[in-house]
């Protein structure tokens, strides 16, 4: 394995939206895709869930194609299916139904024996005074920080 510490974070993700429920999930993925993913060549920052046919999927995750793979490599943008259980795939289906509910990914792994692991939310979007309100929570949180440093 070319990277133990793959760690591809979306870090728009909790300032945009309130995160209400998270879950792990596994991707089905093509072999040029884990490859490139396992060199860290991936983007989850513009991407989303939704739900089709009784499945959940990923749409508008980035996996830049592989550099050694000839004919075979696979389409940066694909959609991918999401790998969950059947009871939180109903969850999810009952959450997305409601106006104004997204599922954002968080997170995208390596699990302990080497599968790409991907940590997904269910949020809702944030509105602007919420943003500021994080801002200035944050800004307080770094001014004590300082005080108490001196």
């Amino acid at each position: 394995m070319a990277n133990k510490e793959l760690n591809i974070r979306n870090k728009r993700a909790r300032f945009e939206f309130h995160l209400d429920e998270v879950f792990e999930a596994g991707i089905v993925l093509t072999g040029t895709e884990i490859k490139s993913i396992r060199s860290g060549k991936a983007s989850i920052l513009e991407a989303y869930g939704l739900f089709d046919k009784g499945e959940v999927w990923l749409r508008n995750m980035h996996i830049t194609e592989y550099e050694n793979g000839s004919f075979y490599n696979h389409k940066p943008r694909a959609d991918r299916k999401l790998l969950l259980q059947r009871k939180e795939i109903t969850r999810i289906e009952k959450f997305l139904k409601i106006k104004g509910h997204t599922m954002v990914p968080l997170k995208l792994f390596l699990s302990e024996k080497g599968w790409v692991k991907l940590e997904i939310a269910c949020a809702t979007g944030k509105k602007l005074h919420d943003k500021r309100q994080d801002l200035k929570e944050k800004d307080d949180k770094r001014e004590m920080d300082r005080l108490l440093k001196r």
